[in-house]
């Protein structure tokens, strides 16, 4: 039989021949696998897996199947929670459920009830939507956002300063909303919508108004305020459009009663974009009668994002008070929180000028002197009406010399009496009577100095009054709030007497008797019936300056200038004689 030889074992003499061997197998190894990579028939795709309930559920965007039979995508909670983060200022609680805002309750301050004040209106709330929730262009996505259960990265209670991330993922949709705190009235606000791998346009809302809407009602004072392009301003409800959108630099925008606010400071305020929103709710007319009529206030929102891209700003929800304004500040061109302050949003109005250092000296007396705000008005308004003792005097003396010329005077209008009111000669006589004053020192206007004066103090006191939270709710006496009208409406009663009482004793010379008469009487009625209704410390303010003026008037009516003054009135009186009426016959 002949021998069978192993390819591979070597011979002697064949050199390298097992080495080509090994080589051709190789090669014909690999062209077989090759061969079968191409010709393999294809596998058929696997069935696509059933898509669950919640992917096509009423007010959400669809879920492409894809997506939902990947559970790695899939971020949300199981239940809803909450989450409470605590500060010295305020009590903020959280829900998971579209990562809103349940309830902002402010410390330091009351409702019109005498409850911790929350500047979530849960009536309005439940109406327009919670604090924080999200506000698209799309309806259905808006609706997801801010009913899907978002997983938070804590729960339970927390103190600041700490953060809080919510986030929540199916399939195309990714959000992730981070809240930062710290010890003040301002939280840091970061928001990005994702679907397909793209920025959704999202933007953060406050929809429902101001916590105390009664309060609101009381004063109809709700409004938008906002700074853009170093013009700062507010506009009334009235004036407001719903789902109206603003793309165009804003320092800040947000919405203010008397004494809140919630304020957007966008991070970017040249790539910021505000959205207007307005409703209407019913309040009792008068907080304490809830029962009582109603009236429609507006229930005023907004909504403040990035024009594109996520969305990042700080928010101020709190009072607002002078201080407390006066160390936030907007975000400058450089990024940094250092622009211009919240101030502007108190309401000063026209009377700034002078009802801010009214305040601060409100203030300075109340915190070195009197702690009490009524006091401290009392005491601000003797220290005023002293100071314009002076211009009394000045209309007293220019009430004497008018007496001294007064037979010059009437000369001059019996030379002109039977002329016509379009003669030209009227100039000469005015031309005249002025060149008599001139040649005798008399300003005309001399007599309405002190109301000149008196008049812009009495408007900025109304404003600082009206818009100051310090004195909202302070007590006085039997003032439960000088912010509000005096129950028992003591005070109008006082300012009508005493102002009577003032005019009586008060010489006037140059006015006819029944004209002095008529003034005496409807001037104290005016302005009487008009405190009525009007906040208790402006009340406060106007009494106490008519207590002391009776009594600077009878002291000036002992001294040399009252006693002529009082002569020339009597006197003047005498000649004109009693005035008889002819009965017909």
């Amino acid at each position: 039989m002949a021998e069978i030889r192993n390819p591979n074992a070597s011979s002697p003499g064949s050199g390298g021949g097992d080495m080509r061997s090994m080589l051709i197998f190789t090669l014909l190894a690999l062209g077989a696998l090759m061969a079968f990579q191409y010709f393999k028939p294809p596998v058929p795709p696997q069935a696509p897996a059933a898509s669950s309930p919640a992917t096509h559920a009423p007010g959400l965007v669809p879920v492409t199947p894809a997506a939902a039979s990947s559970s790695a995508a899939r971020i949300q909670a199981v239940a809803e929670s909450t989450t409470t983060v605590e500060n010295d200022l305020y009590r903020i609680t959280f829900t998971n459920r579209g990562a809103q805002v349940k309830s902002w309750i402010l410390k330091r301050y009351k409702d019109s009830h005498g409850h911790p004040l929350d500047l979530v209106n849960q009536a309005a709330a439940s109406r327009f939507g919670l604090p924080l929730s999200l506000y698209t262009y799309e309806p259905e996505l808006t609706a997801q956002l801010n009913n899907v259960l978002y997983r938070p990265s804590v729960t339970g209670d927390v103190t600041a300063p700490t953060g809080i991330v919510f986030r929540y993922a199916d399939g195309p949709l990714e959000v992730t909303k981070t809240f930062l705190f710290n010890e003040s009235y301002v939280i840091d606000v970061k928001v990005a919508v994702q679907q397909n791998g793209q920025y959704v346009r999202a933007l953060v809302s406050w929809p429902s108004g101001l916590g105390d809407l009664e309060e609101a009602a009381q004063y109809n004072y709700t409004k938008f305020a906002f700074s853009s392009d170093g013009k700062r301003d507010t506009t009334a409800a009235k004036k407001i459009s719903g789902g109206a959108t603003l793309n165009q630099p804003f320092d800040y925008a947000g919405l203010i009663d008397l004494y809140f606010g919630v304020t957007f400071l966008p991070a970017t305020p040249a790539d910021a974009s505000v959205v207007t929103l307005h409703g209407s709710m019913q309040v009792p007319r008068d907080a304490n009668s809830p029962k009582g009529a109603e009236l429609a206030e507006p229930v005023l929102g907004t909504a403040v994002g990035n024009q594109s891209g996520p969305t990042h700003t700080r928010l101020f929800a709190g009072p607002l008070q002078y201080d407390v304004l006066g160390s936030i500040h907007t975000t400058a061109p450089d990024g940094k929180a250092v622009g211009e302050n919240l101030r502007p949003m108190i309401q000063y109005g026209w009377f700034k000028v002078i009802a801010e250092p009214l305040f601060l000296l409100l203030r300075y007396v109340h915190d070195h002197f009197i702690p009490n705000w009524g006091w401290s008005i009392i005491v601000v308004t003797l220290f005023f009406n002293l100071l314009m003792l002076p211009t009394r005097f000045t209309m007293m003396k220019s009430s004497l010399k008018m007496q001294r010329v007064q037979p010059k005077l009437d000369a001059i209008k019996r030379k002109y009496a039977n002329l016509k009111a379009t003669d030209p000669r009227k100039a000469e006589m005015n031309a005249e009577t002025m060149k008599l004053y001139k040649e005798e020192g008399i300003n005309m206007y001399g007599g309405c100095l002190p109301l000149l004066v008196q008049m812009p103090l009495f408007f900025a006191y109304y404003r600082v009054l009206l818009n100051s939270i310090e004195l909202r709710q302070a007590s006085w006496g039997w003032l439960p709030n000088l912010a509000a009208a005096d129950p028992l409406h003591i005070l109008p009663i006082l300012i009508i007497a005493s102002m009577f009482l003032v005019q009586f004793i008060t010489p006037s010379p140059g006015m006819d008797p029944a004209q002095r008469r008529m003034m005496a009487f409807m001037m104290p009625a005016i302005f009487g019936f008009s405190m009525w209704g009007f906040a208790s410390g402006l009340a406060l303010y106007w009494a106490t300056g008519n207590l002391l003026n009776i009594g600077l008037q009878l002291g000036i009516n002992r001294s040399k200038l009252g006693r002529e003054l009082n002569a020339l009135a009597a006197k003047r009186a005498a000649a004109k004689g009693p005035r008889t009426i002819q009965a017909r016959r």
